[in-house]
C-alpha cells in the first residue's frame, strides 16, 4: 500500500533534498561571485584610499587615478622600506597573527586594544615615492563596539595631516558614527602630529570644549569612548610601535630642507 504524502518519512525525505539543492546552489553562487566580491573590496580599498588624500571624485575613474599611487611595505620597526613582500598582495591584518611577522602588546603598549600588531604594513605615497605629497597610513583600533579600521594621510613633511577616514566600525549612529561625518573629518586637515622636532611621541588628540591648538580636534559629541578609541589609536600607530620611525625619516628630510633654505636666505643678505 502507498505511502501517504503526508507520512514522517515522505516529509524528512523532501526537506532533505531540498536542503541539498540549496545548499549546491548556494555554494555555486558564493564560488561564482567571490571574483566579483574582491573586485568590489579592493575598488572600496582604493576609493577609500583616494578618498583621504583629497583625490576622489564621484564618477571618477578610481584605477585610472589610483595609478599616481605607490604602495611601498615598511618595516615599522626601523621605518625602513622591505622588498620581502609584495605590497600588492600583503596582508598586514594577516601578518599580525603570525608570529613571524608580528609581535603580541601587553599592558601600556597596547593602548588601541590590538593584542597583537604587525612588524610591516603596506602604506601609499602619492606623487613621486622617493620624495611623496603624501604618506597614506592605514591605521585600526577599539572604539565603543568594535574595532574601528581606516586610513590616515599625512603631508610630505610626514607631520602635517591631510585628512582621516574609516571604512570599518560598529559606533553608534549619531555618536560615535559621526567619524564619517565630512564636517567632522574636515577638522583633520592642517593639524600637526608631532609638537617637538625629532618627537616619536605624537601630540595629536581629541579634545572636549574646543581644539585650540594645532595637535587637537574637536571630540564627538556624546561619544566620549569612541572619541577616547581614536585619540588612543592615533597615539599607537603615530608612535614607535607603528609609523613614527618612518615618519622620522620625512620629518628630517623636511628640516634639512629648511635649514638649507634658511641658509640661501642669510647668504643672500651677506651678498647683498
Amino acid at each position: 500500500m502507498a505511502q501517504s504524502n503526508n507520512s514522517i518519512k515522505k516529509i524528512l525525505i523532501v526537506a532533505f533534498a531540498l536542503c541539498i539543492v540549496c545548499s549546491v546552489i548556494v555554494s555555486t553562487a558564493a564560488v561564482a561571485l567571490r571574483p566579483l566580491q574582491q573586485l568590489n573590496e579592493e575598488l572600496d580599498r582604493k576609493t577609500n584610499i583616494l578618498s583621504v588624500a583629497d583625490l576622489y571624485e564621484p564618477g571618477m575613474d578610481v584605477e585610472a587615478a589610483f595609478a599616481e599611487v605607490t604602495p611601498r611595505v615598511v618595516d615599522m620597526r626601523d621605518g625602513s622600506y622591505t622588498d620581502e613582500f609584495d605590497p600588492e598582495t600583503f596582508d598586514h591584518f594577516q601578518a599580525s597573527r603570525d608570529p613571524a611577522t608580528g609581535r603580541t602588546l601587553s599592558g601600556d603598549r597596547d593602548i588601541a586594544g590590538l593584542t597583537r600588531v604587525e612588524n610591516y604594513a603596506t602604506v601609499y605615497l602619492v606623487g613621486n615615492p622617493d620624495d611623496p605629497e603624501q604618506i597614506i597610513l592605514p591605521i585600526r583600533g577599539q572604539g565603543l563596539w568594535g574595532l574601528m579600521r581606516g586610513f590616515l594621510s599625512v603631508e610630505g613633511d610626514g607631520n602635517t595631516i591631510v585628512g582621516i577616514t574609516y571604512y570599518e566600525h560598529s559606533e553608534t549612529p549619531g555618536l560615535g558614527a559621526e567619524v564619517n561625518n565630512p564636517r567632522w573629518q574636515a577638522q583633520w586637515e592642517g593639524k600637526e602630529i608631532y609638537d617637538e622636532e625629532g618627537s616619536l611621541n605624537p601630540a595629536i588628540h581629541l579634545t572636549k570644549g574646543g581644539a585650540s591648538s594645532e595637535h587637537e580636534v574637536d571630540a564627538l559629541s556624546g561619544a566620549t569612548l569612541t572619541s577616547n578609541g581614536v585619540t588612543n589609536m592615533l597615539q599607537f600607530w603615530l608612535s614607535e610601535e607603528g609609523f613614527g620611525e618612518y615618519l622620522a625619516t620625512f620629518r628630517s628630510g623636511a628640516d634639512q630642507e629648511d635649514a638649507q633654505d634658511t641658509t640661501t636666505d642669510f647668504d643672500d643678505v651677506e651678498g647683498a
